[in-house]
């Protein structure tokens, strides 16, 4: 019986102290299981968002090209954010889970697990709880973390989505600004289009939506790591072009310069061949002249040019072919702001692409520009043909020049026609009408008067074309062209087609050049840099580590903020408070009056737990007595004051007086609260403020002050 009451004494008193040490143990382990539990989280975080790999808990991989795809990575925030936040949830919810599994397993075999279970029960509840309990905190500080990331996301979305509209929008006005016109040069296509297909520079991949959209604002990044400008302006001129419609290579500059296709128009044997070559001479001439560039776009153009130009030696030119024409493609690049930059379109078709309806309608580039080159065959006039003398027959015989039947006027005609289908009525804007073999022309009869061109066009059966012009409303220039050459006349002429201002120095008048024209490149192609296999792209690293810092910020001052808290509800308060071994207030006691030491007009500061701290002012009458009202109290700060009543002291001797607030305008004060004064022999007296009078019995009080006399 003795030992049974012993081990019920042993199984009190260690409930006793396990009782005392839960109160300390509970919250020490809830503080800990919480930073544990945000702990392991972070670390997920840093090891889905801090490396720099495409592998790992959130693989990153590049959207296959297909239907409507580029071959490229989506912008970060529209779909890779998403995966990463899932890939860190996925993860560590079951770590943290069997984290604290497995803490509970260890504290329930250790305290639990035998005989030492009945004494150390309060322990184990303490510890148990304060390690459940912190699914509350961590839960909290999950959804905040999970808010702060979609609202950080969604902001990210808005910004991204702004500068898209803003690029999109700069890189429309630059196309209309400088009226960009971009078209197809080749046979078969012809094709009018407002966005090229461009080519990654290091693996070849066809972007056809090279522009800001879902896949990057200001670059796109190729699969194979390589970043890809999105706008004219960011350089996306600088890649690699190609047709989206027949997929054949673009000259470079596309899309930065606009394309001026200049056609010329004549009927077979016109001389419209040797015309484009002298307008190509001449061009180069007045380019170089002016200090800039003149380029073929075509390493082909660059041959046929040479061949060309031997035959224009010889004094025997290849007739064109039957298929339809490629154009000749000529890159100029002016210095300074002087007249602006052109790709030159040179459509050379032959002529029996004119002499019927259904052949004028396959050159569908016809419907694409404002200028128009009309080259008349001066002997394929009806006219000219009638007047021309048996001598003049055979001197352009010899000269191997052939009179044509096709008349230049039906040949316009057919023109017409198929200008006429177009949008604005086939109406062009500048037209230049030039005769051809003027210095054969000039050796007959009917060359007379072809100085004053557009008099002698219709003097010779040509009057319709002339009015027809006229009714249009173009600008006409009328030109007779022969050998040799006026380079400069040419280059000035060519130069107003195309909306240059060129104009060679009149030495060039006489033909030939420094250099020839050849094939070259006006563009500074697009450095590529691509990211070393095996790493994303390098906008992902930077929102991905970026997103890790501000999660981890977060969750640090969450921490913070909870350990503060829980220190605030779990510590008892600092203020000192009256005797603990006091009695309650004795009713039956008395209280001395209000003496001469105590009354007068005393001030202080309070001090209370989570309010700012403000001054109180007290005023006693000297000799209330018991129940009698015995001053007033004011709260400046607080806008509030009231009235004093003396109460009964307590054992310890302390004056007690009942608070009565009967101004509070705001509703901050207590209504009725109590106050117990206690001199502390130096002058000073200590005011201690309680809820309710048997709270000074030994509890702490809702505020306390340090209170001085007025003088």
């Amino acid at each position: 019986m003795f030992y049974l009451i012993l081990l019920v004494i042993a199984w009190v008193a260690a409930m006793w102290a396990g009782s005392i040490a839960a109160v300390v143990l509970y919250p020490v382990l809830l503080l800990t299981s919480t930073v544990v539990a945000i702990g392991l989280y972070l670390m997920q975080v840093r090891a889905t968002l801090v490396p720099d790999s495409s592998a790992g808990l959130s693989p990153v991989v590049p959207v296959a090209a297909g239907k409507g795809r580029d071959p490229a990575y989506p912008h970060y925030l529209s779909r890779q954010v998403w995966k990463d936040w899932t890939a860190i949830l996925r993860t560590a919810s079951p770590r943290i889970a069997a984290k604290a599994q497995k803490a509970l397993g260890t504290v329930s075999g250790t305290l639990m697990g035998g005989q030492q279970g009945w004494f150390l029960f309060p322990v184990w509840l303490a510890i148990c709880g304060g390690i459940l309990s912190a699914a509350v905190p961590v839960f909290v500080v999950a959804v905040l973390i999970m808010t702060l990331y979609a609202a950080t996301v969604v902001l990210g979305l808005l910004v991204w989505l702004i500068c898209v509209g803003l690029l999109r929008l700069v890189d429309q006005a630059f196309v209309l600004a400088y009226r960009i016109l971009q078209t197809c040069p080749y046979p078969g296509c012809y094709s009018r289009f407002t966005l090229p297909v461009y080519a990654c520079p290091t693996c070849g991949n066809k972007h056809a939506k090279l522009r800001p959209d879902l896949n990057g604002a200001a670059r796109h990044v190729c699969q194979c790591g390589t970043r890809l400008p999105t706008t004219i302006l960011l350089g996306r001129y600088r890649l690699q072009a190609f047709c989206p419609h027949c997929e054949r290579l673009l000259p470079t500059r596309v899309g930065r310069v606009r394309i001026e296709p200049l056609p010329f128009v004549g009927g077979p044997d016109a001389g419209k061949t040797t015309f484009m070559a002298l307008s190509v001479d001449a061009i180069h001439g007045a380019v170089n002249e002016a200090g800039g560039r003149a380029f073929f776009a075509d390493k082909t153009d660059e041959l046929a040019f040479r061949r060309l130009r031997v035959e224009l030696s010889t004094g025997r030119i290849s007739k064109t072919g039957a298929e339809l024409p490629k154009a000749v493609m000529l890159d100029i690049a002016l210095p300074g702001k002087t007249g602006g930059d052109r790709i030159l379109y040179l459509f050379d078709p032959s002529g029996e692409h004119y002499t019927g309806a259904s052949k004028v309608e396959e050159m569908r580039y016809l419907s694409h520009g404002e200028a128009l080159i009309l080259v008349i065959d001066p002997f394929a006039l009806p006219d000219v043909q009638a007047h021309l003398l048996q001598s003049e027959r055979e001197m352009l015989t010899a000269k191997g020049v052939s009179l044509s039947p096709e008349d230049p006027a039906d040949t316009f005609t057919r023109l017409r026609n198929e200008l006429a289908s177009r949008a604005d009525g086939g109406k062009q804007r500048r037209v230049a009408v030039v005769l051809s073999k003027a210095d054969l022309l000039r050796g007959t009869t009917s060359g007379r008067g072809i100085d004053d061109l557009r008099t002698w066009l219709k003097l010779m059966g040509l009057g319709n074309l002339v009015r027809e012009l006229d009714h249009q409303r173009a600008d006409v220039r009328f030109f007779a062209s022969g050998l040799p050459p006026r380079g400069a006349e040419i280059a000035e002429l060519l130069g107003w087609l195309a909306g240059l201002r060129l104009s060679a120095h009149p030495a060039e008048a006489a033909g030939g050049h420094a250099t020839e024209p050849a094939a070259g490149d006006a563009r500074r192609p697009w450095d590529s840099k691509p990211r070393p296999s095996g790493r994303p792209p390098l906008s992902y690293l930077i929102f991905r580590r970026g997103l890790a810092a501000a999660i981890t910020l977060t969750s640090a001052l969450t921490v913070i903020l909870f350990s503060v808290l829980l220190l605030n509800m779990w510590l008892p308060n600092d203020a000192p408070a009256l005797d603990s071994t006091a009695s309650a207030i004795d009713p039956s006691a008395t209280a001395a009056p209000i003496g001469e030491a105590l009354a007068g007009r005393w001030r202080g500061l309070v001090h209370q737990s989570n309010v700012r701290d403000y001054h109180v002012e007290l005023t006693l009458k000297e000799g209330a007595a018991l129940g009698d009202r015995a001053g007033a109290v004011n709260y400046p700060e607080l806008d509030c004051s009231g009235t004093l009543t003396l109460e009964p002291v307590t054992a310890t001797g302390a004056t007690m007086l009942r608070e009565e607030i009967d101004e509070d305008p705001e509703d901050r004060c207590i209504p009725t609260s109590w106050l117990a004064l206690q001199a502390d022999g130096s002058g000073e007296v200590s005011l201690f403020l309680y809820v309710q009078p048997e709270d000074a019995s030994g509890g702490s009080p809702l505020a306390y002050a340090q209170l001085s006399k007025d003088p």
